[in-house]
């Protein structure tokens, strides 16, 4: 009968080697464990801030961008402005960023036919609630987007 190649080999030191191995290693898996999970956890609150903070920009570029499209629909500097700040407000109230600070800001000055729009969104956006991880308390993200106005269409005053 044909043995396993090796088998002599563990019949004569494995089981001795086993056997023989120290006691004093019990207890390590735990110790790593404690020592890891600490490092994975802030690892896991920086992807989730990261993703937070991504999914935001994307957000406010949404919102600047309809307000753009909103103040370029309107006939006058006045109710453009107007319009882009109802806009931006809708478009982040719509898609769940909390700003604790917005800023709208329309620039109106070539507003006239062919010309264009262009509205500057700025919103703080609070990270407080991942403070472990080492992300600061607040972010500011600021976008700008423009919108043409038409060529062939009557605008009315300034006011």
């Amino acid at each position: 009968m044909r043995s396993l190649p090796g088998s002599a080999y563990w019949s004569r030191f494995g089981w001795w080697a086993w056997r023989r191995r120290p006691r004093g290693d019990r207890g390590t898996a735990a110790i790593e464990l404690a020592i890891v999970t600490p490092v994975v956890i802030v690892l896991l609150l920086t992807v989730v801030a990261l993703g937070r903070y991504s999914y935001g920009k994307v957000d406010i570029e949404q919102a600047s961008a309809a307000a753009a499209r909103a103040a370029s629909l309107t006939s006058s500097p006045g109710q453009a402005a107007a319009a882009a700040q109802q806009a931006a407000h809708d478009s982040l109230d719509g898609s769940g960023v909390s700003c604790t600070n917005m800023a709208v800001s329309i620039d109106t000055g070539s507003f006239r036919p062919g010309g264009i729009v262009s509205v500057t969104l700025s919103c703080t956006a609070d990270l407080s609630s991942l403070a472990l991880a080492g992300v600061p308390g607040a972010v500011t993200v600021q976008r700008t987007s423009t919108a043409p106005l038409e060529t062939y269409r009557q605008f009315g005053g300034t006011g």
